[in-house]
């Protein structure tokens, strides 16, 4: 295992390698948080033999530096909030109240564009892991994990699975998931793209053609 990852791809395999003791069971679904999380996930769906699908989620970013994520929202109403980011960035419930706004027009989008009239596969009762390509300050991976235990169908067990986090990423999710899962988690970190070669970003093309049966 090197310090950095070729691709998404590449950190999909790695990823996998942690997750092997899923291997073959019928009841694993891998949700991919899009864009970034799907090649990711389709990487780990396909080691293990599983079902994949995108779970829709949002960062609200914070207006003035649009990568701090402030919270996040995803599929199903679920809302996420850092208050201390808020107040620490001053942004005011007008600006707080547009950036939600956005972002929920966005997830609408999306969700036509990557799943159409497809609905989302139940999670009701199985293993969902939850996979994105790294994570900064944990919101978007929460917000995920929020809606899927609060949604219509909650998982038995849920899975954050990811190729690169801060050191205490675990600690940050204990309370929504029930087991984490990090290639890297290195001491120095500065962002995600720092621990890939290529980190262009994901297109909508690339998530709809890797959620197409068959696709490779």
């Amino acid at each position: 295992m090197s310090s950095s990852f070729k691709n998404r791809r590449e950190a999909g395999r790695e990823l996998a390698a942690l997750l092997s003791h899923y291997a073959g069971h019928g009841d694993v679904i891998v949700l991919g948080l899009p864009r970034g999380g799907v090649p990711v996930a389709f990487e780990v769906a396909r080691a293990l033999g599983a079902a994949l699908d995108v779970l829709l989620v949002r960062k609200l970013g914070v207006p003035s530096q649009p990568e701090l994520a402030m919270g996040a929202i995803a599929s199903g109403d679920a809302f996420y909030l850092d208050q201390r980011i808020v107040d620490y960035a001053g942004v005011s419930q007008p600006e707080l109240d547009a950036v939600i706004e956005r972002e929920r027009a966005e997830l609408q989008r999306r969700a036509s564009l990557y799943r159409g009239p497809r609905p989302s596969l139940d999670t009701g009762g199985k293993v969902a892991i939850l996979v994105d390509d790294g994570m900064a300050t944990g919101a978007t991976m929460r917000a995920a994990a929020m809606s899927l235990r609060h949604g219509n169908a909650p998982p038995a067990r849920i899975v954050a699975a990811l190729p690169v986090a801060p050191m205490d990423a675990d600690t940050r999710l204990a309370d929504v998931v029930d087991e984490f899962a990090c290639v890297l988690r290195p001491y120095h970190y500065l962002g995600v793209g720092q621990f890939y070669v290529d980190f262009d970003q994901t297109s909508d093309d690339e998530v709809r053609a890797l959620l197409k049966p068959g696709a490779s």
